[in-house]
């Protein structure tokens, strides 16, 4: 295994396993976006609400990688899910980012209006102005509604999962449906580095708490999505492919579960 491990999209695409989000990147993100694609990146996770779709693709331009070596996530805000805006706001992403064509276009989050806006997300990939679309936040009960009305199954669903937050329903239920998992606040916006349990994994393998956080999380076969906007911890979190976890540790590791999240709750929020 490599860095430039991908895993397959129910459209057959393929997603790069690792991925920079740039979540509060801020004034950051473009040197983060440009120290990550040295470092072997080829996934970016960006969003519409972060104020940062601009400063990605000036990285993504100055970087002199072709761009179709690069997968490219943006999502479509809540607000104009609820007005139902999501072609206008596409285009706006499309030309904030320079680019033709996003690679992955997420719901953000489940608010009133996601089927409608979904079914438009499918024509604008008849359209070729994004590759494949998903969901974000999804849980379960949300999906299955989703799945009722619509025509494409998503190809992701990115929700929060750490070892202190695993919704093993929701989880359990895209496994099963072949929609790809990607975690979000994979480290626990910190908190999970100093478990006890999993710094004694770390002290064996030579390796950070984070490295085996994300290590846990690819070999449960979920995409990663670490956000960092300092150079060695960028390149730290993309150094998982030269040891492997025991079926032990693993068990460890998921034991750790306590249903915490760090963000906000998909069926009880406020904006």
């Amino acid at each position: 295994m490599n860095q430039n491990t991908k895993v397959k999209l129910c459209c057959c695409q393929k997603m790069p396993i690792i991925a920079l989000g740039v979540w509060q990147s801020g004034k950051d993100t473009k040197q983060a976006v440009l120290d990550a694609l040295k470092a072997g990146y080829r996934h970016i996770d960006t969003a519409a609400c972060y104020g940062n779709e601009k400063a990605v693709g000036e990285a993504v331009k100055e970087s002199g990688i072709p761009r179709e070596d690069i997968f490219i996530t943006t999502k479509l805000w809540n607000d104009d899910i609820r007005a139902g805006n999501t072609r206008k706001a596409l285009l706006t992403s499309l030309q904030k980012l320079q680019m033709d064509y996003v690679d992955l276009y997420l719901i953000h989050w489940p608010v009133e209006g996601y089927v409608e806006a979904y079914l438009e997300m499918e024509k604008l990939k008849e359209e070729g102005l994004v590759k494949s679309i998903g969901v974000s936040n999804f849980r379960k009960s949300h999906l299955q509604n989703l799945l009722s009305q619509v025509h494409k199954i998503p190809a992701v669903n990115q929700i929060e999962i750490n070892p202190q937050m695993q919704d093993e329903e929701t989880i359990q239920f895209c496994q099963d449906n072949k929609i790809v998992l990607e975690a979000w606040s994979p480290l626990g916006s910190g908190a999970c580095l100093h478990i006890p349990g999993i710094q004694m994994i770390a002290d064996k393998y030579h390796k950070s708490t984070a490295q085996i956080i994300l290590r846990w999380l690819l070999q449960r076969h979920i995409v990663v999505l670490p956000k960092s906007v300092h150079k060695e911890r960028i390149e730290e979190n993309i150094d998982l492919f030269d040891f492997e976890l025991t079926k032990e540790e693993m068990e460890i590791m998921n034991a750790l579960n306590q249903n915490k999240r760090t963000g906000p709750d998909p069926d009880h929020f406020d904006f």
